[in-house]
């Protein structure tokens, strides 16, 4: 199985507002390394936050992700697929999950050991400790992930997984499909009741509403929309990016009251962003995740990839937010522990 990045391109609108130089994009975030079938050795450790920041720099996030008490699964259970098929999944023990959003919610619902295999570049804990290690995209093969000898395929991308899901369905594997792109609580109540955990999916969807809620609140109660970049190591061929209109984390800088960047723009997922482009941007605040900035290499290593983010507001005030990936990267269980943290963080800055 040798399965490669995807990639996808897109076209600028003519009304541009900001002098943006944008390069070619990729997936959601996925590295542009060869991924194997069989299990592949342990990601990079996370930064915690007991590891040394730079002057100025801070860590952003929410102390509580919502979480349920561990429970007996009600299965077989027939669940709607976003493909728009229904399944019925009879053995949820050994999951074969498409990403950390699904994973993440599996963790709160107290199923992370049942993560069987995850993607090669896994954050959460029961993605870096599953079993098997790969990519997962949209070459990904059937032979690759039925050798893997897993009960259940969780995907998480229409885009990505469609295709694979049908053929592994075709032959008798059972498959669904949780797309990314879908508000937090619809995607914990649709895990939850794939892993035969129904009701307890309704409850935590429940909570991490109450949080989205109360950062809505907190950011329409001021005016000022600060300018937020979100950089990441990943997604245009190994090139750095910066999140764009249809990502989890645009949409959660402006929940937080934030303007983000990428949306600005009018690009989507992650995107390659000139020198020239991250000056004329003026972010005021500049986010990056634990991973990523792992990924990057420290803190000296991101601002030689993007060497002009020093001459906007955001790098000559030293402000840069570092956040949790489950809390910033993608939509899941800690969106509302990151919302909510980003606003709170977003209404202290200090007048423009």
């Amino acid at each position: 199985m040798n399965p490669n990045l995807i990639r996808a391109g897109w076209a600028l609108p003519p009304s541009l507002a900001l002098a943006l130089a944008l390069a070619a994009c990729s997936g959601r975030g996925e590295p542009a390394v060869p991924a194997q079938a069989a299990a592949t050795p342990p990601a990079p450790r996370a930064a915690s936050e007991h590891d040394a920041l730079p002057a100025g720099w801070q860590r952003i996030g929410g102390e509580t992700i919502p979480s349920v008490a561990a429970g007996a699964a009600t299965l077989p259970a027939t669940v709607h697929s976003d493909d728009g098929v229904d399944v019925q999944v009879d053995d949820a023990s050994r999951i074969i999950a498409g990403g950390d959003d699904i994973i993440a919610v599996m963790e709160a619902l107290g199923k992370g050991g049942q993560v069987f295999a995850a993607p090669t570049n896994a954050t959460t804990d029961a993605g870096r400790a599953a079993p098997h290690r790969f990519l997962f995209n949209r070459t990904t093969g059937v032979e690759g992930v039925l050798s893997l000898g897993g009960s259940l395929f969780l995907g998480n991308s229409l885009r990505r997984h469609s295709d694979l899901a049908e053929k592994l369905r075709a032959v008798g594997q059972d498959a669904v499909i949780i797309d990314d792109l879908q508000p937090a609580p619809d995607k914990v109540r649709k895990v939850a009741a794939a892993i035969g955990r129904a009701a307890a999916g309704v409850a935590l969807a429940d909570a991490v509403q109450k949080q989205l809620d109360e950062a809505a609140a907190i950011a329409a109660a001021t005016t000022r929309k600060p300018r937020v970049i979100h950089v990441s190591a990943t997604g245009a061929g190994g090139n750095p990016t910066v999140a764009g209109a249809d990502s989890a984390s645009g949409r959660l800088i402006a929940l937080a009251g934030g303007l983000n960047i990428g949306t600005e723009a009018g690009v989507a997922n992650f995107s390659a962003l000139s020198n020239e482009g991250v000056v004329a941007a003026a972010p005021e605040v500049i986010l990056v995740t634990e991973h990523d900035l792992q990924l990057f290499g420290g803190a000296d290593r991101l601002w030689k990839a993007y060497p002009t983010l020093k001459q906007t507001p955001a790098g000559q005030a030293g402000r840069v937010w570092v956040m949790p990936d489950v809390q910033l990267k993608y939509t899941s269980v800690g969106s509302g522990a990151g919302a909510l943290a980003l606003a709170r963080a977003l209404a202290a800055l200090p007048p423009a």
